[in-house]
């Protein structure tokens, strides 16, 4: 229940991206348009517009592990997040803005989420988390699990996926990672489902993963070749390898705008190459 951007391509200012557009990521924490609930046990279906439960922003630059902004207050709220996006520039970046369903509303839960070179931010939840939070915590690696600091579900499935061998092979570990909590969903006959929108880095690369176990997938775009000619509508103009994905699009024009595919696995090059996988099969 939050929304997302990455960016992949030449470097830019990342306010280019998360503060000009129409609908930049900035307008969708007051204001997200597809941001559907559906079948989540607390919260009644249908649209919930305002993310404002602390944001963050992961860039990388010239040094080998990424700068990390993060903060429990509202984005539309904090003059960092303006001043900071529009003095950062960068090729290969994320930031998220949160509605927190679960975990409490504090900096030490707010994504992107740090380990090392790598980040990871998410759209989504593990149902009843907490029926299934000490299984998950014991597949952690012992070296890992002093590391979590929050605690939310983002943060124990991101070292979850580590401990799956995720800096070696990003896609296996995530498939590993999914079929675990499917298992322990299975076991614990929980029915509302996993979902799984998430991005993550490793300075090099953005991998993308849309999924759900059933049911209603969170929303997740990429931008397609109309868009790198110059978005009028949005107000934006980007670098000809400029490669955005995004929980919503950030412009009224639609045909700018890709729909990734349910049950996907996303690699985004900083070169504009894109390879779309099958989660547990072969490319799209």
């Amino acid at each position: 229940m939050c929304r997302w951007l990455a960016y992949a391509g030449d470097p830019i200012f990342l306010e280019d991206v998360l503060v000009k557009p129409v609908h930049s990521l900035l307008r969708q924490s007051r204001f997200a348009e597809e941001n559907i609930v559906v079948g989540n046990p607390v919260i009644p279906d249908g649209p919930f517009p305002s993310n404002d439960d602390g944001f963050g922003m992961g860039w990388y630059g010239e040094r080998p592990f990424p700068g990390v902004y993060r903060d429990l207050r509202p984005a539309w709220n904090d003059y960092n997040y303006l001043s900071l996006a529009g003095q950062v520039k960068s090729g290969l970046f994320m930031a998220h803005m949160r509605a927190a369903y679960q975990g409490l509303v504090q900096r030490t839960n707010c994504h992107p989420f740090r380990y090392q070179n790598w980040l990871f931010q998410h759209n989504g939840e593990i149902n009843d988390f907490l029926r299934i939070k000490r299984d998950i915590a014991l597949a952690i690696a012992p070296d890992l699990f002093p590391l979590i600091q929050g605690t939310t579900d983002t943060e124990y499935f991101f070292y979850l996926l580590l401990s799956f061998g995720l800096t070696e092979h990003p896609k296996t570990a995530v498939e590993k990672g999914i079929q675990f909590v499917e298992n322990l969903r299975a076991q614990h006959h929980i029915s509302a489902p996993f979902t799984l929108t998430a991005c993550l880095s490793d300075g090099q690369q953005l991998y993308a993963i849309r999924y759900a176990s059933h049911g209603h997938q969170k929303s997740l775009y990429i931008n397609n070749e109309q868009l790198l000619l110059a978005d009028a509508d949005a107000g934006i103009k980007l670098p000809s390898n400029a490669l955005v994905v995004v929980s919503e699009p950030l412009s009224k024009n639609r045909a700018a705008w890709d729909a990734i595919a349910d049950n996907s696995f996303l690699t985004v090059t900083q070169t504009g190459g894109v390879k779309v996988e099958r989660l547990y099969g072969v490319s799209l």
